[in-house]
């Protein structure tokens, strides 16, 4: 079943849809943002933003009984001009992207020690990605980590998570002035793994950013980006990729908060589910405020169960406040294979099998070219490739 949604340029029918809207943004948080945990009551969840989300697994994170008792390895790889810092807890660029939304966010903030900071300096174009790689060795550890990219700089960011343990982190990108920043968030973890975290991203005038998500492993993996603009002229990309597999909850929740005049926005998230109890929940938030005239804006989510007992919940939102956009609309839709295209395949002498996956590899495609790193496409086409011998 497809559900779309699309809104013209000039519309009269933009302030009916919101004003129709059985809630919005801010009414579905149980609690406004803040950097204080105390402002946040312990989850239940029968609230909106935890309903989807299986509270006993979080290992304590969302009701303060995890404590920071384990390792987290770190290694950050950068190019010749970007400098890396350790910083204390009131250097003015932590938190100047976002604030936390949930009570597990803030957890994260009031938690880490100390957060780094990686600075690519204004009118710097790396050849080189910039790669964090984050390894987890058992208990619960917290993290915050800020990406600078200064005015008209260009950079590729690969944050590439591994290993095993209890995770909740904030990751900041602050995109300068005509800067172009493209971000590779892969979630690669162990089986009993759990990954919660929160990006936030500040998209300068004329600015250009584009985040592509990647989620295999873990237990449970929550994750939260949300992109909002500090002036016009200011584009974002999001794109996902989860591949679900039996016992897992892959949760992706999106929010582009559109506050500034001519901007634009591109949402596609794609998933793959296998197996018993395989759940994936997408929530994709769309703001579009009363001062981001000219928006041109489109979110879409597209889901294929592979096999019985696998679940998603899709969800998409638009929210106008304003009727002078250039265009917004939304997508959703979940369904199994189309069987007219394994019979065209079979028919040409494909065996049903090489069939199948030649579907899934053409249902990911166009996010995997997304990517632009030669190691990173390849090492999710061997993941895809592996995901897919246990459900053909």
């Amino acid at each position: 079943m497809a559900e779309a949604q699309n809104i013209p340029a000039g519309s009269t029918t933009a302030g009916a849809i919101a004003v129709a809207a059985e809630s919005t943004v801010a009414t579905r948080m149980s609690a406004p943002p803040s950097f204080d945990v105390a402002d946040f009551p312990v989850p239940n969840g029968r609230e909106e933003e935890w309903r989807f989300t299986p509270l006993a697994r979080l290992k304590g994170l969302h009701d303060g009984t995890a404590v920071a008792n384990g390792s987290m390895k770190a290694q950050i790889d950068a190019p010749e001009g970007v400098t890396v810092e350790s910083v204390e807890r009131g250097d003015a660029r932590i938190g100047k992207a976002g604030t936390p939304v949930d009570r597990i966010a803030a957890q994260a903030f009031s938690s880490f020690a100390k957060a780094t900071v990686v600075t690519v300096p204004k009118e710097t174009v790396l050849t080189e990605p910039v790669r964090l790689a984050l390894h987890g060795e058992g208990g619960t550890t917290f993290g915050h980590t800020v990406f600078d990219v200064q005015a008209f700089a260009e950079a590729v960011i690969v944050i590439d998570h591994t290993g095993d343990g209890v995770r909740a982190a904030n990751v900041d990108f602050l995109v300068g002035d005509g800067a172009k920043l493209t971000v590779v968030s892969v979630q690669d973890w162990d089986d009993t793994a759990v990954h919660c975290s929160q990006h936030n991203t500040l998209v300068g005038r004329d600015a250009t950013f584009k985040s592509i998500v990647i989620t295999f492993g873990g237990d449970l993996v929550r994750l939260h980006p949300r992109v909002s603009y500090a002036g016009p002229g200011g584009e974002a990309e999001l794109f996902g990729l989860y591949f679900t597999d039996a016992g897992q909850h892959q949760e992706h929740r999106l929010l582009v908060d559109h506050v500034a005049p001519h901007c634009k926005s591109n949402v596609v998230y794609k998933g793959a589910l296998q197996g018993q109890d395989a759940h994936a929940v997408w929530i994709g938030d769309v703001l579009i405020e009363k001062t981001a005239e000219g928006t041109d804006t489109y979110e879409m989510n597209r889901n294929l169960v592979l096999t019985d007992g696998a679940r998603v919940d899709s969800v998409p939102n638009l929210e106008i406040e304003t009727g002078e956009i250039v265009g917004a609309g939304h997508a959703s839709a979940t369904g199994r294979f189309d069987d007219e295209q394994l019979f065209y395949l079979q028919a040409r002498g494909i065996p049903a099998d090489e069939a199948r996956r030649l579907v899934v590899r053409g249902f990911f495609a166009e996010l995997v070219q997304q990517i632009g790193v030669d190691d990173i496409e390849e090492r999710l086409l061997t993941k895809i490739e592996t995901e897919l011998q246990g459900s053909v």
